[in-house]
């Protein structure tokens, strides 16, 4: 039987002068980087909903990795709620040259890019529409100078909208980690993110579960705050692994109150690095 698309078989696509932008084959969206970047891996951590510690994630991937030995970066994606600065206390703005704009450079190598390193003011709020926003995403790998990374994680704002459509589009995505919580309602909505990825023709990596547990402080009993995890359900019923739980830790929330992200050592995200 003939495979036909969008109502062409193979035979009357050939020698048509328009085969090459029509349904006949996918369409690749992906935007050259800068000609100053030379990235190796690109991974996009993504949540279905705020409030998840998504940043966080991000931050403590990169952080391992540089541990490891490797080059790390992190474009902040998350352009109405850019949070990744302030917890590297980098306050400066990017600086732009001929070549492109250059990223901020935390003390510990990471290179950062976020709208907060382009504002006059950092706590100006950013009022712009969908498709600005995205557009602003695309920049951000376009023209910024990020040169030799080993990885580069791109913090995605929550749920499923322009800006993740934008850059599983335009960036070369090597795969996606999912961060969730152990609510019921928050694994229904990991499905979203997974099916969105899975649909633009990116490998989920795995899921991250922030706020698993808290460890009581007198008997070291572990409390389910939240609620018992369905985590390892949820990832069964997907086909992916459970990359860590990462339980409600003061001494990160600490590192992220001081700005000295830079310090941290995220030793429950160890098998998250192992599998990237």
């Amino acid at each position: 039987m003939t495979e036909e698309r969008n109502g062409c078989s193979p035979s009357d696509c050939a020698g048509c002068a328009h085969a090459d932008s029509c349904g006949s084959k996918p369409q690749d969206f992906r935007k050259p980087a800068n000609p100053h970047s030379k990235i190796k891996h690109v991974f996009a951590v993504v949540s279905g909903k705020g409030g998840v510690g998504k940043s966080m994630v991000a931050a403590s991937l990169a952080r391992l990795m540089r541990e490891h030995g490797f080059s790390a970066g992190i474009m902040d994606a998350d352009i109405i709620g850019p949070s990744i600065p302030k917890m590297y206390g980098i306050h400066s703005q990017a600086v732009g040259s001929e070549k492109g704009i250059l990223p901020c450079e935390a003390e510990d190598g990471t290179k950062i890019m976020s709208v907060n390193l382009l504002l006059e003011n950092e706590s100006d709020p950013v009022i712009w529409r969908g498709p600005v926003i995205a557009g602003v995403v695309t920049q951000f790998w376009t023209d910024v100078i990020w040169g030799e990374l080993d990885y580069l994680f791109v913090d995605m704002p929550p749920g499923t909208g322009d800006v993740p459509l934008t850059v599983f589009q335009s960036l070369p995505v090597d795969g996606v980690v999912i961060v969730t919580s152990p609510q019921d309602l928050v694994q229904m909505i990991v499905k979203k993110a997974y099916h969105m990825a899975r649909q633009m023709n990116i490998p989920v990596v795995g899921i991250v579960e922030n706020y698993s547990y808290l460890v009581c402080p007198d008997c070291g009993k572990r409390i389910s705050v939240f609620g018992e995890s369905r985590v390892d359900e949820t990832a069964e019923e997907l086909g992916v692994p459970v990359l860590g739980k990462m339980p409600v830790d003061t001494a990160l929330a600490e590192a992220v109150e001081k700005e000295r992200f830079f310090e941290v050592s995220n030793e429950y995200l160890a098998g998250a690095v192992n599998k990237i």
